[in-house]
């Protein structure tokens, strides 16, 4: 057994998103991406999509999910099955910070964005 305490700082991803990458390849991780954002009231993740299944998960506030052109409301304890390929996004509609939290069924971040100018991550084996 490996307990992981990555300790991770909160990276500025975009104006008002901060992330907290929890699980990936960079602690050994080999099937899954776990990251934690926190959102002010406006604010998210914008339109993109990932070659695996994403898990997102509301754990404070309110969001707007937006899969393909279905958009729902999704709040506390509620979470959204993203399929493969699917193009994605959210934005906190409540007054507060809104947390999320996202599994990715795989151990590296990549994401293709819509908005061409949105900064592109990526966290590998080595730790890039």
């Amino acid at each position: 057994m490996h307990v992981i305490d990555p300790q991770t700082e909160l990276e500025k991803w975009r104006e008002g998103v901060l992330t907290s990458m929890r699980i990936s390849a960079v602690v050994g991780s080999r099937q899954l991406c776990i990251f934690e954002q926190l959102c002010q009231p406006g604010l998210g993740a914008p339109m993109h999509s990932h070659e695996v299944e994403e898990i997102l998960e509301v754990i404070e506030g309110q969001a707007e999910v937006r899969i393909e052109h279905e958009i729902r409301t999704v709040m506390p304890n509620q979470s959204v099955i993203v399929p493969a390929g699917c193009r994605h996004g959210f934005t906190n509609t409540g007054a507060g910070v809104l947390k999320v939290r996202a599994t990715l069924a795989a151990p590296v971040f990549e994401a293709s964005y819509d908005d061409g100018a949105e900064v592109k991550r990526r966290y590998g084996a080595d730790g890039s």
